[in-house]
């Protein structure tokens, strides 16, 4: 009896155990020939994934990996599942032969503690909502015309931020670049968006950078928690609480300022006196217009153009200077050539200037050349596809490593280096030949290369190339031409850090850039 029991114990263990290999065998016949035809990767570990293999520089990590793995390859960060490119070739395909069909962006962040989920433009599906905005932005928000109405603001922050400096210089007070272009870029942009409020309340812009900053930290936050797919809807340590509190905060400051804006139409306003949350509302109140703008959307826009412009400008030219600094001998030569186009004028140099100055439009493209303010671009296939003859299916997440694209050797010499002149062409500088030169700097800054990839590329490309372009010169070049500058301690030099995460540039010289400016010209002289 017992050796019957015996062998039916053995009989079942067996039987049990052959079921488990073939189903494990069924299973990885059936997994091998799903995965066959798809992009190759490295090994993934659970739940980790390839976080193993990830230095805190996610871009070049990624470059590397690139290398052994092909220009396309699976990658998982978590429970982020995404193909990474890192060539041109393949970025081209994406962003220019098949855009339409990875027009839409995939969304890293808590979008559920988001009070404003479903009204997001930047990081919305290719879609009707998505073409209605882009065409405002293009033909009304940030067409030329509207641009060159500001360019009266833009030139006034410029000449506070001189006049600081030059007061700083005669002190012989040391300054932290860091803050003084975060506050720039924050005045510049409160103004464009709501100049009419600005101008009733001068400490609005300062209120509007404080609820962003509290926003971005914990959607920051919370965006890492992301990475663990289960804890994705859980507030583990209250930052999701936090966040909706924050926006929350947002919105009581900006439903309070539209309202003015309603309140104080006049039917009169001058058509040069249109500020953005104007051009909106006139949006929101024509009865003819193709679709009608909710005011939560109107609301999410403007802190969408907050969070990706503050941070990216300020970021633009924290890295420029740091490289200038570096780079004694370009900073010379740009100075040299705002000398050379100014003549005997004793002024200080304006945006009219700009387009004679290819030297200077040369080092702020090799500066995002070398430190893009966004590394790593975000798409989502919206049908089934062949890629380098691989499969990528619908709703399949892409990062285009433009960090890794713009520093291939195959494209670029000495692709580490900071070489401004590998954009300059070599002909004359006659102003004609300068003028050329400016609008295919202006045309290679929107994408149509993509070897460069600075401010995206395709229907996602950054809308606000042109006017971060025109920051970046008029800052640059007015700092370059009155101060000399010394990095505050011991070092010559500002030290640089490689980039980090899925955003940002990177930091130079740690989390400040102290330095002393040595007044060269005086523009109020």
């Amino acid at each position: 009896m017992v050796t019957n029991n015996m062998d039916i114990n053995y009989t079942t263990c067996s039987y049990v155990f052959f079921t488990f290999i073939t189903i494990f065998l069924l299973q990885r016949l059936l997994t091998s020939s799903t995965r066959r035809g798809t992009p190759p990767g490295p090994r993934a570990l659970p739940i980790l994934g390839h976080m193993h293999l990830l230095r805190s520089s996610l871009p070049r990590s990624l470059q590397a990996l690139s290398q052994t793995y092909g220009p396309l390859m699976n990658i998982r960060i978590g429970s982020l599942q995404v193909l990474v490119v890192s060539d041109s070739d393949t970025a081209k395909q994406i962003l220019k032969t098949h855009d339409p069909d990875f027009a839409s962006k995939f969304v890293f962040g808590p979008r559920h503690f988001n009070v404003y989920k479903g009204a997001e433009f930047f990081n919305a599906p290719y879609g009707p909502y998505w073409r209605f905005m882009k065409k405002l932005c293009m033909t009304k928000l940030f067409a030329g015309h509207q641009l060159d109405r500001f360019v009266g603001i833009r030139e006034e922050e410029t000449l506070a931020l001189l006049s600081s400096l030059v007061e700083k210089s005669r002190n012989g007070e040391a300054c932290d670049l860091g803050l003084e272009f975060t506050a720039l870029t924050t005045k510049i942009l409160s103004k464009m968006v709501m100049g009419k409020r600005c101008r009733q309340n001068s400490n609005l812009p300062i209120e509007i950078r404080k609820i962003v900053s509290d926003i971005m930290a914990c959607a920051t936050r919370l965006g890492l928690m992301e990475l663990f797919g289960p804890l994705r809807d859980l507030d583990v340590f209250g930052n999701g609480e936090k966040l909706r509190s924050s926006i929350w905060r947002y919105d009581e400051l900006v439903e309070k300022i539209l309202k003015d804006y309603e309140d104080g139409k006049s039917g009169n306003d001058g058509e040069k006196d249109k500020d953005i949350v104007d051009i909106l509302l006139d949006t929101y109140n024509d009865p003819k217009a193709e679709l009608k703008l909710t005011l939560n959307q109107i609301k999410f826009f403007i802190l969408e153009l907050f969070m990706a412009s503050l941070d990216t400008t300020s970021a633009a030219l924290q890295w420029t200077m740091t490289e200038l600094i570096n780079h004694q001998n370009i900073f010379t030569k740009i100075r040299e050539e705002i000398k050379s186009i100014l003549g005997n004028t004793h002024r200080l140099i304006k945006e009219s200037d700009l387009q004679k100055l290819p030297y200077l439009q040369a080092a702020i493209k090799e500066t995002l050349r070398l430190h893009p303010v966004g590394p790593l671009l975000r798409r989502e296939c919206n049908r089934d596809m062949k890629i380098n003859g691989y499969y990528v299916k619908s709703g399949t997440k892409i990062f285009i490593n433009a960090y890794g694209i713009m520093r291939d050797p195959r494209t670029y010499k000495d692709p580490d280096k900071f070489v401004p002149e590998r954009f300059l062409v070599a002909e004359e500088n006659t102003e004609r030949k300068m003028g050329y030169y400016y609008q295919q700097y202006m045309l290679e800054l929107k994408g149509q290369d993509v070897n460069y990839l600075a401010f995206g590329s395709g229907r996602r490309g950054c809308l606000g190339a042109s006017h971060a372009s025109l920051v970046l010169s008029l800052t640059i070049g007015s700092l370059v031409q009155c101060f000399d500058w010394t990095v505050k301690g011991d070092e010559e030099k500002f030290k640089i850090k490689l980039p980090t995460g899925f955003s940002a540039s990177g930091t130079a010289g740690g989390s400040s850039l102290m330095c002393s400016p040595k007044l060269y010209f005086d523009p109020f002289g």
